[in-house]
């Protein structure tokens, strides 16, 4: 986003160097967060569904020997990473708790241009002026199902007969072709399988200070000398399920490819409950994952509008809880329940999630981010279970619990909101 800034101002010819500068929460967790290779893969032009993985340490390498940042083979800048990635720990800036601020400066250090941007969770980034506004600009375009709460969505859903599934596809035909939505719900559900898939191969040791060994191969191994099917002891299934959110969460700790799903802090969650969807339970079908898909964005959504899907914001519980809420949604979707049960099941996975605190020990997203991404595809699937049983008969809705969630996060300390200044971060002695 700033080089596509400094290419429209027309000073490419005139930059010389960039400086990069993190602040708040940002500053505090970025290096466990890989917040630094991923800034330097970005300048390099780099996109996150496309780079290879493989390439990631060589590139990241080439950059530091250099001291030069090449853009899109075009623009050479000099970049020395101790020097022009400034960590400020004791600042923030003044909109949000994750924000950075580029400078580009010609040859002789003067400031040609400057902006400030924000990290505002699930990988979406919002730049200081739009943030400044009272109202960002929204996108008005007419949808046919337009739903702002989950009381109007399932509303929606009584009236016009439909699943929510239904009522997302029909308002993604809004912007796209069938064929491109089919595709890209697809290209998801593929990638999250690739990284199951590598996580289980990548013996080794995550990066950081941990020293924390790989855990999904060695249980991948184990369960692979036996039939998935093979239940002779009831508690095997969680093992693979166990598995499959450890294989993605290590993915991430070690800056392999992720679905932002709704954070990568927490995403292993969607991709464990897919794969239990799609391996455990009977007549899954492929349509089931792609309605798991939308039904669970539908969720993600109301998270994103009306709460927070930020760690440094409202904690954890903006993270694996509502990794965990999608995901309930989802698989009761994908298992034919009825609208009313979906959302039950979506708002008792959250429920048992509010005032989780995200505190990172050493910043890193590992523990107990990994652990927490098994535990939160558990209490998802069981979610599920309870929803089916309560026939869609609940007490407290999920707009009550989305509500609640945020107001939780707004009254927890900021040493409990990825600082790494609270909780296990700080009483867990490193030797």
């Amino acid at each position: 986003m700033f080089m596509t800034q400094v290419v429209s101002n027309q000073l490419q010819d005139r930059i010389f160097s960039i400086k990069t500068e993190l602040y708040g929460s940002l500053s505090h967790t970025g290096r466990g967060h890989g917040t630094d290779k991923a800034i330097i893969l970005g300048l390099l032009g780099e996109e996150p569904d496309k780079v290879d993985p493989d390439r990631i340490p060589e590139l990241l390498s080439q950059v530091e020997q250099d001291e030069q940042i090449r853009v899109n083979d075009e623009i050479n800048l000099q970049f020395k990473v101790k020097k022009d990635l400034v960590w400020h720990k004791r600042k923030k800036l003044p909109l949000h708790s994750n924000g950075m601020q580029f400078t580009a400066l010609d040859k002789a250090g003067n400031e040609l241009l400057r902006k400030a941007y924000y990290s505002v969770g699930g990988g979406f980034i919002l730049a200081h002026t739009h943030m400044a506004q009272e109202h960002i600009m929204e996108d008005d375009t007419a949808l046919p199902y337009p739903f702002t709460s989950g009381d109007e969505l399932i509303e929606l859903c009584h009236q016009h007969d439909m699943t929510i599934a239904q009522i997302m596809y029909a308002n993604e035909l809004t912007w796209r072709n069938q064929d491109e939505i089919d595709q890209q719900l697809d290209t998801i559900w593929e990638a999250m399988q690739a990284c199951v898939q590598r996580g289980i191969k990548a013996d080794g040791v995550l990066p950081g200070g941990l020293k924390l060994i790989r855990r999904a191969p060695k249980i991948f191994r184990d369960l692979d000398q036996r039939s998935e099917k093979d239940l002779s002891d009831p508690l095997t299934i969680l093992d693979w399920i166990n598995m499959y959110a450890l294989a993605v969460s290590e993915e991430n700790a070690a800056g392999g490819r992720v679905v932002t799903a709704p954070t990568n802090g927490a995403a292993g969650i969607i991709p464990a409950v897919l794969h239990y969807y799609k391996e455990f339970t009977p007549n899954s079908t492929h349509q089931g994952i792609r309605d798991f898909l939308l039904t669970a964005a539908a969720v993600g959504i109301l998270y994103k509008t009306k709460a927070s899907i930020s760690g440094a914001e409202v904690g954890c519980q903006g993270e694996v809880g509502v990794a965990s809420s999608m995901a309930a949604a989802g698989l009761a979707a994908a298992l034919h329940l009825n609208p009313d049960e979906v959302e039950n099941a979506a708002e008792i996975a959250m429920e048992h999630n509010l005032g989780l605190t995200c505190d990172p020990i050493g910043g890193l997203v590992q523990i107990p981010c990994i652990e927490r991404n098994a535990m939160g595809s558990i209490k998802a699937i069981n979610a599920v279970r309870m929803a089916d049983r309560n026939e869609g008969t609940h007490t407290v809705s999920l707009d009550k619990v989305i509500r609640t969630m945020k107001q939780t996060g707004d009254d927890m300390k900021e040493h409990y909101k990825e600082t790494s200044r609270g909780g296990l971060a700080v009483n867990i002695i490193e030797c």
